[in-house]
């Protein structure tokens, strides 16, 4: 039994991300299904530890560590093999503006509590949610393209962060039917990413629980 914990859910992209980045560096843990249908993450006793009461959160020598990026820029620190920003100031600030793509600008507007806010609240119907999902994931993939390399991975020969985001981004895209034909270099990245075993072991189809 491993010390390291992550509250997990297996559609959220953000878990997803921390997930990939836990696998490629080796790190064991153990996952506790933290079910944002059934609302576990509103729990009084998670939301102690979690004020935001989101996933992910992983627990790790002894602190509760919050937000996606925050995570996996702890394990970066603590796990140096693979790097997933470059120590060259440039080429670090370049990953991280790829990443942010998806991290801050797609799947803000794009999660969850948004979506059901603007059928809850708003009254949108399903398929007006679905218009405004693809909306914004192509958006972002039009930028993200243009910003892709023309072989191999944003990261060179190994994944970097702007892989680990956008692999569970692809994802998603897929699941609301977006049209991918677009982005020939983020459908070529997603592909060699998810050859990886530890993309693969990070996969919702992978972690899903047992129902």
């Amino acid at each position: 039994m491993t010390d390291i914990i992550l509250f997990d859910y297996w559609r959220s992209s953000a878990s997803y991300r921390v997930r990939i980045a836990l696998n490629l560096k080796g790190v064991a843990y153990t996952a506790i299904n933290t079910s944002l249908l059934d609302g576990d993450q509103k729990a009084p006793a998670y939301v102690a530890r979690n004020p935001q009461g989101l996933v992910p959160m992983l627990s790790i020598d002894g602190h509760d560590l919050t937000q996606s990026l925050a995570i996996i820029d702890y394990l970066d620190a603590q796990y140096e093999e693979p790097p997933m920003v470059s120590r060259d100031p440039l080429e670090r600030a370049t990953t991280l503006a790829q990443a942010m793509i998806i991290a801050a600008d797609i799947h803000p507007v794009n999660n969850l509590r948004i979506l059901k806010y603007l059928k809850d609240e708003l009254g949108q119907s399903q398929d007006a949610i679905d218009g405004w999902y693809r909306h914004w994931i192509a958006e972002g993939f039009a930028a993200l393209e243009t910003m892709a390399p023309d072989s191999g991975l944003f990261g060179g020969d190994q994944p970097n962060l702007a892989d680990v985001c956008l692999v569970p981004q692809m994802a998603n895209a897929r699941r609301f039917e977006t049209d991918l034909s677009g982005f020939p270099k983020l459908v070529r990245i997603d592909a060699a990413c998810n050859a990886l075993e530890a993309f693969q072991k990070a996969a919702p189809e992978a972690v899903k629980p047992a129902e």
